[in-house]
């Protein structure tokens, strides 16, 4: 069939019709008046809708929620690999949740919480924006980040302009004097 509308037929006659060309006679709009008919090759049509579809699912992106606890007294170098940890996830695309946990009379000095959270803000600043500030829920101080699209593409230019930069001074002879 060349795809051109035959008009209103009737069903037994639609039917031999698609035998004749060796295809299916499908119902495209049952709820049409009258109902709507495609000759066609039935299963060819479904593979390539699955193939579609599947195509289309290739290319969505998941996000991903990761979270990252920490305490009022974690100490400089955990938070700093906390807080690496975070900009990967971040460079990865994924939304990240910093908690702040405060265990027994810790919840008494929730200003080591917010300055810890403060902090996390100053450095995740350049590939994020914050979507929920410090807000304390029951025993934890939690705050939420987004990974913004434009400073990240930015901060990767930087850092391949800084190993370009690297990869330069290495192959400059370096002068000795004897």
């Amino acid at each position: 069939m060349d795809g051109s509308a035959i008009g209103i037929i009737p069903v037994g006659e639609a039917i031999e019709k698609a035998i004749r060309a060796g295809l299916d006679l499908v119902e495209v709009a049952p709820n049409a008046e009258p109902p709507v008919c495609r000759i066609m090759n039935y299963g060819k049509f479904k593979y390539e809708k699955a193939k579609k579809e599947k195509e289309a699912k290739k290319k969505q992106h998941i996000v991903h929620l990761k979270e990252i606890k920490l305490h009022p007294k974690t100490e400089l170098h955990d938070y700093s690999f906390k807080v690496d940890h975070a900009r990967k996830f971040l460079l990865k695309g994924d939304r990240v949740k910093v908690t702040v946990v405060f265990r027994g009379r810790e919840i008494a000095y929730t200003g080591f919480g917010r300055e810890i959270l403060d902090r996390i803000d100053n450095d995740l600043i350049d590939l994020s924006q914050c979507e929920m500030k410090e807000k304390l829920e029951g025993r934890n101080m939690i705050s939420m980040y987004v990974p913004d699209k434009v400073k990240i593409k930015a901060y990767l230019r930087k850092l391949e302009k800084e190993k370009k930069e690297a990869e330069e001074n290495l192959e400059k002879p370096t002068e000795t004097t004897i």
